[in-house]
């Protein structure tokens, strides 16, 4: 037998990849339309959403990770982007599961989630990659209207104006990928939910978090923010240290650069003439040429130090202090003061002072005497620094959290698969392997063998355990069934016996145990058969009844053999012994009930018929006095049954009466001696019961 997984599996992947590719050319093919036709628009996540909703989390978020690949040949910051669509893809997910959008309500709270998640994540993302500024391809030119002439923060502008846009994009997206699913056929839906092995009934989301595959999610989710902190922060200070290190050579190779351009031996007369000296504009506009050819570098300077202050000899920018000039050492500068008054060199430093915070190279120059005539000195903006932290820092983790995202579906899917479905079958089964009956344990055998789980694991032993058991149980069932029937049969042959031995001590009874039962049988079949006590007489009570009537006559065991078999009627005192048979055959069917396998419950209907056979309609028979429906049914019938046969068959103080006269008797004491439900059943099948009990007593004396 194939394995039922396995089977699943063989579409799996194809069906999944087939509505992952789809939806993602479906984005791009949207997308690339709103650019060309210029509106302010992504259209970026129909696909995204229906492949939710058709397919549930795994191909939705391989779809806008697919999206973000495809749009990077036309904005190549797209793939950051792709951890928008993947958190949207998880929002419709989850609300496919809880069938949050088929309420209106549900379907306005996702409409406002998903278009929350895109236009905060999408604002910090484009303000982080584009350095802190208004950019993005959509949005920018919103944004800038939204940020006016400055009065409003450029990041409260970019978020604002991916609000405006995210509203109208995801009520769009939604209203289009719903009105796709729902033109689908049901059956197409059902059909790719069960080759995903998605689940179809509803869950709530406390439901979802204590079972199994929530716990999973939530230590993956765990696990995966954790990691995405630890390499996030390792990755951050690496990317640190090597942009503090890229940057300090740049400083270092524009410093030495322009330390060449200056002439030692005429630095004296650069701080003493200034602009008038000879070479100084020249020097001056090369030093300029070297910062234009160098955007990081924020400033180019040539300064000498002394006791008295930093002496400007060249100072390029448009807002730079004139040649001769005297600039105060900042708080910052004081450790290193010593080395630069004594001409020596300084490590790159950072400072965060009077013209900001900044990384500064200083790089001393020499006349030929060797003194050292000033330093030249090159600053880059930790801005920058930070801005190109951010970008990164944002492209790592955009790129971590949409792969991470993708692995825990992923994993979600085999965890599913090779986990939670397994066990969620074995269970079902389980739950359901039915012991009644051997058809029925048979039948829940063949479920629990189609299963047929290889996992290759534990899950597989587990599985194996459960089937053994199953097995073993069922087998010892069946052992055990077929011993209580023999000692059922045992016990049934036994008590028979006991009735037809006490029955022999009358030597005029002859067959009535064999008899009153075939008649209660014909008595209770025919009321049913015409609808009265639906309730009680079913097939199963009947055949209860039959069993029980050969023991109605038990008491007599305790009777005396000279009033069983006395000629004539009894006396008073006689009759008043005869009727305690009643209760000693209620008293010994009660005990001989704790002791005998009682699998069938027929003991209750003999205890009931052997008090109250000799009970009366109106209520003055014995040995309690009840009447009416106080008295059993069991006992009403085998009332019947007994007096009839009683009347038909010769006794030690009697001839048998005429069917017919017996039949009369029947009837006038219907309402009086007999319940008249019954007496009319008995009438209606009488005859032929009688006609066949006189051909079975014939058959026998043959």
């Amino acid at each position: 037998m194939k394995n039922e997984f396995a089977k699943k599996n063989v579409c799996f992947f194809p069906t999944l990849l087939c509505i992952a590719v789809s939806s993602a050319l479906l984005n791009f093919l949207l997308s690339f339309l709103a650019r060309l036709a210029g509106v302010p628009l992504y259209m970026d996540c129909i696909g995204t959403i229906f492949a939710a909703l058709i397919g549930g989390p795994l191909p939705a978020v391989l779809s806008a990770i697919l999206t973000g690949v495809l749009n990077s040949f036309i904005n190549v910051d797209s793939p950051y982007f792709a951890l928008v669509g993947a958190l949207i893809a998880v929002a419709i997910s989850f609300a496919r599961r809880e069938k949050r959008f088929r309420s209106v309500r549900g379907l306005l709270t996702l409409w406002v989630t998903i278009s929350v998640i895109g236009a905060l994540f999408g604002s910090l993302l484009t303000w982080l990659l584009y350095g802190f500024d208004i950019g993005g391809v959509v949005s920018a030119s919103v944004a800038r209207k939204f940020y006016g002439d400055g009065k409003m923060p450029k990041l409260l502008a970019q978020i604002l104006s991916e609000s405006a846009i995210n509203f109208v994009d995801k009520a769009i997206a939604l209203l289009v990928a719903l009105g796709i699913f729902g033109v689908l056929p049901e059956r197409f839906s059902v059909r790719v939910a069960k080759l995903l092995h998605l689940e179809t009934g509803s869950h709530s989301f406390s439901d979802f978090r204590h079972s199994l595959l929530g716990k999973v999610v939530l230590v993956v989710a765990v696990a995966e923010v954790l990691l995405g902190m630890v390499a996030s922060g390792i990755c951050y200070y690496v990317y640190r240290e090597v942009s503090i290190r890229k940057y300090t050579d740049i400083c270092r190779g524009v410093t030495g650069v322009a330390a060449t351009q200056i002439d030692p031996e005429r630095v004296d007369d650069y701080l003493a003439l200034g602009w008038d000296a000879e070479g100084y504009a020249e020097t001056e506009a090369k030093l300029v040429r070297i910062l234009e050819n160098f955007p990081e570098v924020a400033y180019i300077y040539a300064y000498r130090i002394q006791e008295d202050g930093c002496h400007v000899v060249f100072d390029p920018d448009p807002e730079g202090l004139k040649p001769g000039e005297i600039q105060e050492f900042d708080e910052s500068f004081e450790a290193y003061l010593p080395t630069l008054f004594a001409g020596g060199e300084i490590a790159p430093i950072i400072t965060n002072d009077t013209y900001g915070w900044l990384l500064t190279v200083y790089q001393p120059i020499f006349s030929s005497s060797g003194r050292c005539v000033c330093y030249v000195a090159s600053d880059i903006s930790m801005a920058n620094i930070v801005t190109d932290e951010a970008s990164f820092l944002a492209k790592m983790l955009s790129l971590f959290f949409s792969a991470s995202i993708l692995v825990m579906c992923v994993m979600l899917v085999m965890v599913n698969e090779r986990i939670v479905h397994p066990v969620n079958a074995m269970a079902t089964a389980s739950a359901q392997f039915a012991y009644d009956t051997d058809e029925e344990r048979s039948e829940s055998l063949a479920r629990l063998e189609e299963l047929n789980i290889r996992t290759h694991d534990e899950i597989e032993n587990l599985y194996t355990a459960i089937s053994q058991t199953a097995e073993d149980s069922t087998r010892y069932i069946r052992a055990i069934k077929e011993q209580s029937d023999k000692i059922s049969r045992l016990q049934e042959a036994v008590i028979l016996d006991f009735a037809e031995m006490v029955e022999a001590r009358d030597q005029c009874t002859g067959d009535h145990i064999k008899k009153t039962s075939f008649y209660v049988r014909g008595i209770a079949e025919q009321m049913k058969k015409e609808g009265k006590h639906t309730d009680i007489l079913t097939d199963d009570y009947i055949e209860k009844l039959i069993r029980s009537a050969p023991l109605h006559d038990v008491g007599k065991i305790k009777i005396s053999d000279l009033i069983l078999n006395k000629p004539g009627r009894l006396d008073e005192e006689e009759f008043e012994q005869m009727k305690t048979h009643t209760i000693e055959g209620k008293n010994i069917l009660t005990k001989t009930s704790t002791h005998a396998t009682d699998e069938e419950g027929y003991f209750n209907e003999a205890i009931e018929m052997a008090n109250s056979h000799h009970e009366r309609w109106d209520g003055r028979g014995y040995p309690n006095g009840i009447g009416g429906e106080n008295i059993p049914l069991s006992a009403r019938i085998m009332a019947v049954a007994d007096v009839f046969d009683a009347l038909v068959s010769r006794r030690s103080y009697k001839e048998p009466f005429s069917f017919e006269k017996a039949v009369s008797i029947i009837r006038e004491e219907s309402g009086t001696h007999f319940d008249p439900d019954v007496v009319e059943s008995f009438l209606n099948v009488c005859e032929e019961l009688y006609r066949k009990g006189q051909a079975q007593t014939e058959k026998k004396t043959d």
